[in-house]
């Protein structure tokens, strides 16, 4: 029997924004419903509706033409919906099985059946394509793992409504076409399915229908996208024409301004060796779990080096903590968000100034607020940060803008060189554009600046020279004009693959 999932006139509001505004749309089962706009369009907010986290305003939530409204989440997943946001909702310290069945545990005779337990999630695992241990503890598995373990999560409760917010930000490619078998396999059961993602390949890809928000509001609604362009969906998402192809642009590179000289460490297989020049945009690409995020850890001072040197300007750096490598001018925009780079029950304000502070006041007990909301206005403008007020609290905003207010503060600092551990992850296109001709902007100001991201497009349009990353080592040294994406998977590749 076809089910149906049925928005009608949703609005939703926090002190200071207008989230939803009379939203309304309808997805259908055996089909991937494609829910698209800017951050802050309000697409979390109307997810979060879904799933009983935030009650309406006004307006009908309809299941089979029945109205519903729930009081929590758990009431929504009783019902058969399941959602799957970017940040993840699991337990590092449990186990894959314990986190699939979160909540929902099955037991026998009263107590939890942990053998069952281990055994369905293997069986969901196994029909998703993964060899991940059920009894592995999460915080062992990589984040491309967890989000695979969240879905996992999701298909457990059988749910027939399944919403997936930005599920392929932390997944490799060969994770990437498992999803998508997943969700051809969903679709062929009769699922309804909502699907957020920036990245319209993947939108153009896997969904047969779409919806379209801007500033809360409705814009337009696709019953198939057959004919329809990835630049006809970004104006509509933006209500401007942006410039979705690659513009790499030339520009002078300087000296040498740091050199890694056999480095050792965590997550690397073989000494790293390079240089790093003035005004030079140096990418890393590899599959997930090559080595890229271990290595920027390593030259940012979040890991201790076994091996090696680094040399900036001239200087050799002695083997410090982050903040160390701060003051010397080294700034790292980390890859893990949530967990490495925000404080959620801070305000934006606070968040941007962290490590900045120092600046503002010649005292070292004493704050400048003064000087700090000046710092924070600016930065928040420079990057378009969208929330209710510099005092609003970073876990109320989209991951999107929380990821807008960690480049601002990293951005906002007088730096030699700069590390972007994907920079644009969760990032709409619109604001995508604009942190990319932020990051050109630095570097023809003569800032050396590293760009991690397992985007071959933007990799290939952003940067001068490209170092591949593959099973903890460099496995490939390219110029702009050698890449391509045909070179670059062709060094990403495992050796024997």
């Amino acid at each position: 029997m076809a089910l149906a999932l049925e928005f009608s006139g949703i609005s939703k509001a926090f002190p200071g924004v207008q989230a939803l505004s009379d939203v309304s749309f309808s997805a259908s089962s055996h089909q991937v419903h494609a829910v698209m706009g800017e951050n802050g369009a309000g697409k979390s907010t109307l997810l979060k509706v879904l799933s009983g986290d935030n009650r309406p305003d006004s307006g009908t939530l309809r299941l089979d033409g029945k109205d519903v409204r729930f009081r929590n989440t758990h009431e929504a997943l009783q019902s058969g919906i399941a959602v799957i946001y970017q940040e993840l909702q699991l337990v590092p310290d449990l186990t894959v099985a314990e986190n699939v069945f979160l909540g929902e545990m099955p037991s026998k005779w009263g107590l939890t059946s942990f053998a069952k337990m281990k055994r369905e999630t293997a069986r969901i695992l196994e029909w998703m394509g993964e060899t991940i241990r059920p009894d592995a503890r999460l915080g062992s598995l990589s984040i491309a793992q967890r989000q695979m373990v969240e879905i996992a999560k999701a298909l457990s409760h059988d749910a027939k409504i399944i919403a997936f917010d930005e599920p392929t930000s932390s997944l490799g490619s060969k994770e990437v076409d498992r999803l998508f078998h997943v969700l051809d396999q969903l679709k062929k059961q009769g699922k309804v399915m909502l699907y957020v993602s920036h990245r319209m390949d993947e939108i153009l890809k896997v969904c047969d229908a779409a919806t379209v928000l801007r500033d809360g509001k409705h814009v337009k609604s696709f019953d198939h996208l057959d004919g329809v362009t990835a630049d006809q969906l970004v104006e509509l998402m933006v209500g401007r024409v942006v410039n979705t192809e690659a513009s790499y642009r030339t520009r002078e590179i300087g000296e040498v301004v740091m050199t890694v000289q056999d480095l050792v460490g965590p997550g690397l297989s073989s000494p790293v060796s390079f240089d790093l020049h003035k005004g030079e945009i140096l990418g890393f690409f590899g599959l997930v779990g090559a080595g890229r995020t271990e290595l920027m850890k390593l030259l940012a001072g979040a890991e201790k080096a076994t091996g090696g040197t680094v040399t900036l300007l001239g200087n050799e750096l002695k083997r410090g903590n982050p903040t160390d490598r701060l003051n010397a001018g080294i700034g790292i925009c980390p890859e893990d968000r949530k967990k490495e780079a925000i404080i959620p029950v801070a305000s934006v304000q606070d968040n941007l100034n962290l490590g900045v502070r120092s600046r503002f006041s010649r005292m070292k007990f004493w704050i400048n607020n003064a000087r700090e909301r000046e710092n924070a206005s600016a930065q928040s403008q420079r990057f378009g940060v969208r929330a209710a007020g510099l005092d609003a609290l970073m876990r109320g905003l989209s991951g999107g803008n929380q990821q807008k207010v960690v480049l601002g503060r990293v951005l906002g600092h007088s730096l030699h060189v700069i590390l972007l551990d994907e920079p644009t992850r969760g990032i709409d296109v619109g604001a995508k554009e604009e942190i990319h001709n932020h990051i050109r902007a630095l570097a023809e100001q003569g800032v050396a600046t590293i760009v991690v991201s397992g985007e071959m497009p933007e990799i290939l349009s952003l940067c001068d020279r490209i170092l591949v990353m593959s099973e903890g080592r460099i496995s490939g040294e390219l110029t702009h004009e050698q890449a391509s994406q045909v070179t670059l998977l062709e060094y990403a590749l495992p050796t024997g693959n």
